[in-house]
């Protein structure tokens, strides 16, 4: 808020710093969007553009950029990945807005990032609950292992179970533990319920850590690939089966 006070009259909280008010990802940037000139103030980055009025808001007592227009913004200051997932995040969190981002993108088409976000929004959002979820998939691609389906909803004995990768012909079911959300006495009661209540109907769930996939990548691989191929009885040799170094 003192940044946004020390900025003027009409000035809002933008980019990185709009970034990290909403919760997309933390920043150390201050930055706020001004209609009209202004001198330089140490510490903070003034950039000069007027906005209407339905591209800001307020949050927490502070004027701030709307979730969509704040990822419009970042795409002239951060490198493509980076947009990618702190667009997954803004999902994910369900920060929606009344003007969208591609409403933004069509009332400033040529405006800097315009093209970034169009990229974005024509390849598609493959929305991960977690940067586990984020590297686990990357891991999958990495050893060839078939693509799952992503935070699915099945129907189970009267009940609605999320699973976070599903191999829905060989009935496998990985279930990503972090520690942020399965380390509580309740998740863990739970968590295991739901793996009962799925392996008695004939899923198979393994649960995947960040340890396991960062320190036994060669054994969480010959695992996963024997229980993908074990009705075909096609499992690898595990003196064979390495890594791809190529990517």
């Amino acid at each position: 808020m003192a940044a946004v006070l020390a900025s003027g009259p009409g000035a809002v909280l933008s980019h990185r710093a709009a970034m990290a008010h909403w919760g997309l990802r933390a920043s150390g940037w201050l930055e706020v969007t001004v209609a009209r000139s202004h001198r330089q103030l140490p510490g903070i980055r003034i950039h000069l553009l007027p906005l209407p009025e339905d591209e800001v808001t307020t949050e927490r007592g502070v004027p701030v950029t709307t979730v969509p227009r704040t990822l419009f913004d970042l795409a002239t200051v951060l490198p493509r990945y980076q947009l990618e997932r702190v667009m997954h995040e803004a999902e994910v969190q369900r920060l929606n807005h009344t003007l969208s981002v591609p409403d933004l993108v069509r009332r400033h088409p040529r405006r800097k990032g315009a093209a970034t976000i169009r990229a974005i929004l024509a390849k598609g959002i493959r929305v991960t609950r977690s940067e586990l979820e984020s590297q686990f998939l990357a891991f999958v691609n990495k050893v060839r292992l078939p693509a799952p389906e992503v935070n699915v909803a099945l129907f189970v004995a009267g009940r609605w179970l999320e699973c976070d990768c599903l191999w829905r012909s060989a009935r496998v079911i990985v279930e990503l533990d972090g520690r942020a959300t399965h380390d509580t006495a309740r998740a863990f009661e739970s968590d295991r319920v739901r793996d009962r209540i799925l392996m008695a109907r004939g899923w198979r769930v393994v649960r995947v850590t960040w340890r396991q996939l960062h320190h036994e990548p060669e054994a969480l691989a010959y695992d996963l690939r024997t229980l993908l191929t074990s009705d075909s009885g096609t499992a690898p040799s595990r003196s064979t089966f390495q890594l791809r170094s190529d990517s």
